[in-house]
Parts: structure tokens; sequence; C-alpha cells
């Protein structure tokens, strides 16, 4: 079988591309390029190779990044680990141009949530319409033939009884990344390959160690930038006030779209009892704060949803909120005919406008939505 993997530098997919070539597959490597040349882009590319107040003798201090993640003016280096691996595995390798997709797609989603006061989840947008979609298409577009897509993602595709395509956890709990891919249609799925689904992160590691690949030991990446995100939302700082419910003024803050709801950390005001992020008001630059109580919520409501295998409504199932969420017990209905309600067996923290409801099975996806509002 011909397959096409998604080479990202990392380890993860360079060992899914070295079990499917020992396996007997062909294989070939493709990375996507999504840092741009233009807008944005140049200006955080010219901003960190301007010389620095500290330059002597002609050596240039570079403002020093958190290297590791998808997003970021260091993509080329990337790039260049993921062609020395598909070399060292001797398979074809490609480059696709996805920036401009990637900015008109998910960039902007990311932009206009945080500026409307909510979290939004690049990852999530970009699995299912750039990497998952876009990459494959562009490499068929360019005369690439081949029968299956893969990744290194941690997590498993079956086929049921009823013939249909289902997502499902990996066998790695602690690494399980089935949150980030519920946005996958059953179409894409049946045409994916994820290889280290039954795979812990420590036996892949080992599997690289043991067959010499020089990402065995690389630091996941743990962001999906690696800067400041008011890098990309180019918009200026603005003083405005915390307050709590009442409209006490408690502090100032830089910028409402600094902080995420149920955030507790990093919010700089004193108090006796831990205090969260519980509205971030937009209209008014805004910063509600409250204590654990007021963060305690029992369900939500779900918008631009995507069914994966969803019985009929209403019915019971997991829910998780966060991707390192433990699945919570819930009961989903329709609220509308595009909206679901979801709610929680128990109450929970930190819900997140922006953020992804992922409804599960046990361990079947079976889908879910974005989270629009929170009662």
């Amino acid at each position: 079988m011909k397959i096409l993997v998604g080479l990202s530098g990392g380890v993860d997919s360079s060992v899914a591309a070295a079990m499917l070539k020992a396996q007997g597959h062909e294989v070939i490597g493709a990375t996507m390029s999504i840092w741009g040349k233009d807008g944005v882009y140049k200006k955080i590319s010219e901003k960190i190779n301007a010389p620095s107040p500290r330059e002597r003798g002609g050596e240039r201090v570079v403002p020093v990044t958190s290297h590791g993640a998808c997003l970021g003016p260091s993509e080329k280096e990337d790039i260049e680990e993921a062609e020395k691996i598909a070399k060292a595995l001797s398979i074809k390798f490609y480059v696709f141009d996805c920036a401009k997709q990637y900015e008109e797609i998910v960039l902007k989603n990311f932009k206009t949530e945080y500026l409307l006061g909510r979290t939004p989840n690049p990852c999530v947008w970009c699995n299912a319409l750039i990497k998952f979609d876009l990459l494959p298409n562009l490499a068929k577009a360019n005369g690439i033939e081949f029968d299956k897509f893969a990744t290194g993602h941690y997590a498993r595709i079956e086929r049921g009884n009823d013939g249909k395509y289902l997502l499902k956890t990996a066998k790695d709990k602690k690494k399980d990344q089935s949150y980030f891919l519920y946005r996958l249609k059953e179409e894409q799925l049946k045409n994916i390959i994820l290889p280290l689904g039954e795979y812990t992160k420590e036996e892949i590691r080992q599997y690289a160690k043991e067959i010499g690949l020089n990402t065995a030991e690389k630091p996941d990446s743990q962001d999906f930038y690696e800067g400041d995100y008011n890098e990309l939302l180019e918009i200026e700082e603005k003083e405005g006030n915390i307050v709590d419910k009442n409209g006490n003024i408690l502090g100032k803050h830089k910028g409402f779209w600094n902080f995420t709801t149920g955030q507790r950390k990093g919010i700089g005001i004193s108090s006796k009892e831990p205090l969260y992020v519980l509205e971030l008001r937009k209209d008014t630059n805004e910063v509600v704060v409250g204590e654990k109580s007021s963060n305690m919520k029992s369900g939500l409501i779900a918008t631009k949803l995507n069914n994966i295998s969803s019985p009929k409504l209403p019915f019971k199932c997991q829910a998780k909120i966060r991707s390192s969420q433990i699945p919570q017990s819930v009961i989903v209905s329709y609220c509308s005919f595009d909206k679901i309600r979801v709610e929680f067996e128990n109450l929970q923290s930190s819900i997140s406008l922006g953020q992804s409801v992922v409804l599960y099975d046990n361990d079947i996806v079976l889908g879910g939505g974005i989270i629009d509002e929170v009662y």
C-alpha cells in the first residue's frame, strides 16, 4: 500500500513513518509549511531578527522563543528535521505551502474568538481542515499517488459492525489526542491510518531509540504558537478593570484578551480565597473574577456540531471540556436544530466559551461541538 505520512520533525510522526515502512508499505513523507512571508508573519520575523541593543562586534542577540510549537518563525528548523528523517528512512519527501489557507481558516478564527472574549482551540480546526484535509489534497493535486494518509497522533480508527469508521481513544490515555480529532468526518476517517494508537509514548520513544532515530528524545510540542499570542492578535494594550460580580474594582489589566474563562493563576489580585476568571466583557474591557463556587457550572450549549457516531438524542454518555480532563457523565439533548445541550452529572469548573466539548461512549468518540453558552 502507498501511504502518505505527515512528518512534523518530531518523534511521533517519524516513528509512524518508520513503522509503516517496516510493515512493507511504500511510504512518502509530507510536511506543511504554515508560516507565511507577509503581514503578521513578516512583522514577527523582522522583530525577532532585528539587531539587539546589546549587539556588539557584529554579534546579534536574538530574542529567545519557546521553540517546540506547531506555528512560529523557526518552522524552517522543523522542516529541515523532517527532511532528515525522510532521508534516514530512505523515503520521498515533499513540502507543501499551506500558509495562506492556515491564516484564513485557523488564524482568522483564533483572532476573532479571542477578541470576542472566547478561548479557541486552533489545533481542532487545523486537524480537521488543514492537516487531514488540505495537506493530502494538495499532495494529490501535485500528482502524488497514495492509498492512505497517516500521522503520529495518539488515537485509533476502527470499522464498526455497521461498516462505518469510528474514531476511538488511544491505548495511552495520558497521551490520547482524540479530543483534537473529533471534527474529522467519516469520509476522512476511512482514508486515515493512525499507527501509534495501540502504543504508549514510552514504547514509541524506545522504538525510535532502537532504530536509531535522532528524534527519540525530542521534547513534545507544548502549544500551537511559540511566541506571545498578542503578536498574532495584532492589538495594542488597553488598560481595563478587574472587577468582582458586583462591579467593585479589584485591580487593573492590559486587555481582556489576555485572560481565559476559568483561569486561576496569573490574575494578579491578592485574595484570601483563590480567584477565578468568571467572565470577559469585551464591550467594557472588564475581567470579572470570583471565588471557586461562582466558577462551578452544571451545563453548556454547543454549536458548530460534528457527529461521527451519535445515537438518537437525548442520550447519556461521557464528555470532556478539556483534552486532559477525565471524561464526565452527561446527558445530551437537542437545544435547537444546530445546537445541543450538555448537562453534567457533577458541577464543572472552568468551562470556557470557544473551547470544544467532545462526547464519548467509553472509548468511542461520538462527536462534539464548540461551547457557545454556559449555565
